[in-house]
């Protein structure tokens, strides 16, 4: 067998595997968006199914993603209108029609029906077309049997969340994607009379949204169930900021940093650094977390529980807002006056770690400048952190990033993540200095560098190696899925297909994985 594997990966060397004492895996990150097949944009229906099983298949445990809530208007689902909800552009309508919810003669009337082939996601039709298929379900729900409306009924009795979320999508619908702060000001305000009576004349389109919700949740509950049966853990993610155009601002604003008119009091982001030298501003509100503490932070407590029935393991983003987050003023169009604030992360985290029985799913994302102070936070809840090997080779042996330094199993490794280059067009990109700093590293072979490099992370002893699928096809930043500071072409990148060359990168990275005893399911890494 280990003369087999050298033959075909003539760059791992001929040594004994090293003994494990704790199970170990490999994952795939891969946004639902961009699988291939479905009309406009990747979903919940038979292309999940089927990369699901591809993933079981090779032997690879986990599969991680973005955040499944709706997207903004450049894409992003991490600046959404709704940290519950799920993106209606998910939803599948082949599988609705083969359940019974739609008529077969629907399924051409929806936008881009015959656009299967799409390179990318349009996100205008994407939208069209869930507006569509809600009509669609809506018209036909007066059709459907008294169990399904039972079903229907109980499920919405249960989710807290939704009818601020319908609520807040078709009143925005209504007035042309405005942001909320710009409705008349009885909408604006959520006067409840005025609520009231709207809610009464416009009970059609509010059932689109509930019915789509609906449908959504049940396609990925079967999604999930698949997964589980076949052993593959799914990881999600949760942004630390919510959206100031968001049901979540616009139904819970004394929870966050918003002055009545809908003016930011104070604002996210990030301080000076090397990178910029006026740091990064986000736009988002900050929390006014003496509110959150009075509640006994049951909304981040309800958000947490949400995404944890979706997923089984959850990435905190920004995990070092949890100890201290960078404020600054409202009308303030720079980063640089801002100031560090503490945050009640240990406070929170502490009862979260109690709503999940004593032991938490979650993996700190702690990249960037961390202070002793945010690991000291990160492994007194024994969080796993985040190693991105692209980071690594500055030519610093004292580098954090590089994989002898990454000691210990606590770790989730990346080639890179959605937010860098392909680690192809991050190779190109390198001058001489570097990779010849790298062949050190690789016997100065460069054929295959990308595997190469993968390679690294796969010898660590960190519990999960993850890479996105771009990496694993060995393509360049033509499909890279999104590039910071930039607003044009991020987000929209989709797989071609679920053939020849999928089926041999997932086989090539099961093989691998299995040579450094990485064959594991991500259940086993995280919760044995």
């Amino acid at each position: 067998m280990r003369l087999m594997l050298h033959f075909l990966f003539p760059f791992v060397p001929l040594m004994s595997k090293p003994c494990q004492k704790t199970a170990r895996s490999i994952g795939v990150l891969l946004h639902p968006s961009a699988l291939p097949i479905s009309p406009v944009c990747g979903g919940f229906g038979e292309p999940a199914r089927d990369w699901v099983k591809s993933l079981a298949k090779n032997g690879i445990g986990v599969w991680q993603f973005l955040p499944l809530a709706p997207c903004d208007s450049t894409g992003s689902p991490y600046s959404s209108p709704s940290s519950f909800a799920f993106n209606p552009s998910f939803l599948d309508a082949a599988d609705l029609v083969k359940e019974g919810f739609l008529s077969s003669s629907v399924i051409d009337e929806l936008p881009g029906s015959n656009e299967s082939s799409m390179s990318v996601v349009n996100f205008r039709l994407a939208e069209e077309r869930s507006q569509k298929l809600g009509s669609f379900l809506r018209e036909a729900w007066i059709n459907q049997s008294d169990e399904r409306h039972r079903e229907f009924k109980c499920w919405c009795s249960k989710q807290f969340w939704l009818d601020d979320h319908v609520l807040f999508m078709e009143l925005r619908r209504q007035f042309q994607g405005l942001p909320w702060w710009n409705w008349p000001k009885a909408f604006s305000d959520r006067n409840p009379i005025s609520l009231h009576f709207w809610r009464r004349k416009h009970q059609k389109q509010l059932l689109e949204h509930r019915l789509l919700q609906w449908q959504l949740d049940r396609q990925w509950r079967s999604l999930k169930k698949l997964a589980s049966e076949l052993g593959v853990l799914l990881f999600g993610d949760l942004p630390f900021y919510v959206s100031r155009d968001s049901a979540d601002v616009w139904s819970n604003r004394p929870l966050f940093s918003i002055l009545p008119g809908g003016e930011l009091a104070n604002q996210s982001g990030v301080p000076p650094d090397y990178f910029s030298s006026t740091g990064q501003l986000w736009g988002t509100p900050v929390y006014s977390w003496n509110r959150h503490q009075v509640t006994h932070f049951h909304w981040w407590r309800s958000r947490v529980a949400r995404h944890l029935e979706q997923v089984d393991l959850l990435r905190l983003d920004h995990f070092r807002a949890f100890e201290s987050f960078w404020s600054v003023p409202g009308n303030k169009n720079t980063a640089q006056e801002g100031i560090w604030k503490a945050s009640p992360g240990s406070e929170l985290l502490r009862l979260l770690k109690n709503d999940c029985g004593g032991e938490l799913p979650l993996v700190a994302e702690d990249l960037g400048i961390i202070t002793p102070e945010v690991e000291q936070l990160r492994d007194d809840f024994e969080l796993p952190g985040m190693k991105i090997l692209q980071f690594a080779f500055d030519g610093d042996i004292n580098n954090p990033y590089l994989p002898e330094n990454i000691k210990g199993v606590g770790w989730v490794v990346y080639t890179g993540t959605h937010d860098n280059p392909t680690t192809l067009g991050w190779w190109h990109s390198l001058d001489k200095e570097t990779k010849d700093f790298i062949g050190q590293k690789i016997e100065n072979s460069f054929e295959m560098p990308v595997m190469k490099i993968l390679e690294m992370g796969l010898r660590t002893q960190a519990k999960l190696v993850v890479a996105p699928i771009q990496d694993l096809l060995c393509l360049d930043n033509s499909a890279r899925f999104n590039t910071p500071g930039t607003t044009q072409n991020n987000w929209n990148w989709r797989m071609h297909g679920l053939g020849q060359a999928l089926e041999k990168g997932l086989g090539d990275f099961g093989e691998r994985g299995i040579f450094w005893g990485r064959s594991s399911s991500g259940a086993e890494c995280f919760f044995n």
